[in-house]
């Protein structure tokens, strides 16, 4: 899976905005925290769901399936604004 073409980021104030450009049908933006941001940023090379997860474990010290539940939710809303190629 992949961030669609379409989509940019942002980072300003300590937080990930991500906007939809011409190519893309969201007409709004996205705030992200450290979490979100971090898998979004994940997202913007081709990479698996078990690739994210595995680097969400290395990176914050949180368990298995509090690190799952974040990235569902997250992918859950990108699916939700049709931002990711899967």
């Amino acid at each position: 899976m992949k961030l669609k073409a379409g989509f940019v980021t942002h980072e300003m104030g300590g937080e990930q905005i991500m906007v939809a450009t011409g190519e893309a049908s969201f007409p709004g933006l996205i705030r992200s925290n450290a979490t979100a941001a971090f898998i979004v940023d994940c997202l913007k090379e081709e990479t698996t769901y078990e690739q994210i997860l595995d680097a969400m474990l290395a990176k914050y010290d949180v368990t298995r399936d509090v690190a799952e539940a974040d990235l569902n939710k997250v992918l859950g809303k990108l699916r939700s604004v049709n931002a990711l190629d899967e």
